[in-house]
């Protein structure tokens, strides 16, 4: 009875943890849509309690749109913007924060009810303590993006780096939670080699590059700029990929380079999970290299064509998205790799 009680508490844990990914997964996306919408500086204060209700009445919504008006992206974009158009711009944003504001509580909630019960091991508190420090950073460093396009800035967007910093963490906080479904389930019997151990935590390595790359090109709207392929403006390496105004700085600032870098890591990361792919074959867990191969296929071509349709918001979302899932599978296989999980018990 006593294993039966733990098995049963270790599942209800994995249904958190799960629950928990695809809330953040969903976070992700829309977020996303917040970045691709140009919604993200529609909310120019951060109010982690009272900031939870939108406005409730006319006068409310004028007052939160002249405050938006005070944003360098009001006056020198969208300085025609009515109040509707304000309003649409505005709910992405609100979404975003509460859907934060959703996660964090059932993260809490989660594990004060676990630890009340005396259902988690001295890791388990430590490892979801830090999970959950982890998200309440990613809402401090949420609002330091926002910030770079507030206030006294002629921004019209947040800085391209602190967007790759916020997704980033994102991506992190979700791989982090599919290493601690993997290490609450018990480990596979299966051996697998050294060699593709090396594969898998190479192509993860690669795939958190690529993503940070992606989103410098969503910050700076390099996606909607080069629309040419296999060319990039014309040619094949671009001749002024260092702009002469951003000197070396223009790896990352510069939306030619930035553009081109993801081309150049989406390359390296298809060839190395074909070769994974073939030279795991005939090891254990070579079917799952096959697949994690197959995904970047889908996913390479599917980029082309979200670059050749200058990034539409649903072609951008879906590269985004099928991106994370890319991701979450690179990270539980690498935690087949290695061995995490609960060493195998018996009643």
């Amino acid at each position: 009875m006593r294993f039966q009680a733990l098995q049963s508490h270790d599942q209800i844990i994995r249904a958190w943890l799960l629950g928990l990914g695809v809330m953040v997964y969903g976070m992700i996306l829309v977020g996303g849509a917040t970045r691709l919408t140009d919604s993200g500086l529609s909310i120019t204060e951060w109010l982690p309690i009272y900031g939870t209700l939108p406005p409730l009445s006319h006068k409310s919504w004028l007052d939160t749109f002249e405050l938006y008006k005070t944003t360098s992206e009001y006056k020198l974009q969208n300085f025609n913007m009515s109040l509707e158009e304000f309003k649409y711009i505005y709910w992405w944003e609100w979404v975003h924060r509460l859907f934060g504001r959703l996660i964090g509580l059932v993260a809490i909630l989660g594990l004060g009810f676990f630890w009340l019960r005396n259902w988690l091991s001295t890791p388990q508190k430590i490892h979801y303590s830090i999970l959950i420090g982890l998200g309440g950073l990613q809402g401090f460093i949420g609002w330091w993006m926002v910030a770079s396009g507030v206030g006294d800035t002629t921004r019209i967007d947040v800085a391209p780096y602190r967007l790759a910093i916020h997704f980033t963490l994102a991506l992190l906080i979700i791989a982090y939670i599919v290493i601690l479904w993997n290490a609450s389930k018990e480990r596979t019997k299966e051996t697998y080699s050294s060699n593709s151990s090396i594969f898998s935590i190479s192509i993860l390595m690669l795939i958190f590059v690529q993503m940070a790359s992606g989103a410098l090109v969503a910050g700076l709207d390099a996606g909607r700029t080069y629309t040419d392929w296999p060319m990039i403006n014309g040619e094949l390496i671009p001749s002024n990929y260092i702009e002469p105004n951003l000197g070396i700085r223009s790896i990352f600032e510069g939306i030619l380079a930035a553009q081109f870098n993801h081309r150049i890591i989406a390359y390296i990361l298809l060839a190395l999970s074909i070769t994974a792919a073939i030279k795991t074959r005939n090891e254990t867990g070579g079917r799952h290299f096959s697949i994690l191969a197959a995904m970047i296929v889908i996913q390479s071509l599917w980029g082309i064509l979200t670059l050749m349709n200058a990034a539409p918001i649903g072609l951008a979302l879906i590269h985004q998205g099928f991106g994370v899932l890319i991701l979450v599978f690179a990270t539980y296989l690498t935690g087949l790799t290695l061995g995490v999980g609960r060493p195998v018990t018996r009643p």
